[in-house]
């Protein structure tokens, strides 16, 4: 399969808060719109917020954003935490927020020391 694009849709309760959100507070790029939906970059893909759904988000999928600087990320978004920001196993400093509908948000900064920051080759 030769994939040309791709994005993630939320559905949300409320579409409008919903997008509200990734636009006002998250304070994401707007790509395009359309009637009942925007689409805002995502670093190197798209999320899509159109639609409706009276689902309850699952565990089973969240959003992984990695940012530049976590600790100022968190002072602005103090509101929506869900888990204190830390140092995972796996050596990358993390934390949760949700957006309006529940969906987890992870919120990544990968330390100067961290393999993701050099270049592995020979």
């Amino acid at each position: 399969m030769e994939v040309l694009g791709s994005r993630v849709l939320v559905r949300s309760r409320d579409p409008e808060r919903a997008r509200a959100f990734y636009r006002d507070v998250l304070e994401l790029a707007v790509y395009r719109e359309f009637p009942g939906g925007t689409v805002f970059f995502l670093g190197g893909g798209f999320l899509e917020v159109s639609g409706r759904s009276d689902d309850e988000p699952t565990g089973a999928v969240e959003l992984w954003l990695q940012v530049r600087d976590l600790r100022e990320v968190a002072e602005r978004l103090a509101e929506y935490v869900v888990r204190e920001a830390r140092r995972e196993p796996w050596g990358l400093d993390e934390m949760w927020i949700a957006d309006p509908d529940g969906l987890r948000i992870v919120l990544v900064e990968v330390p100067a020391e961290h393999p993701l920051r050099r270049d592995l080759r020979d």
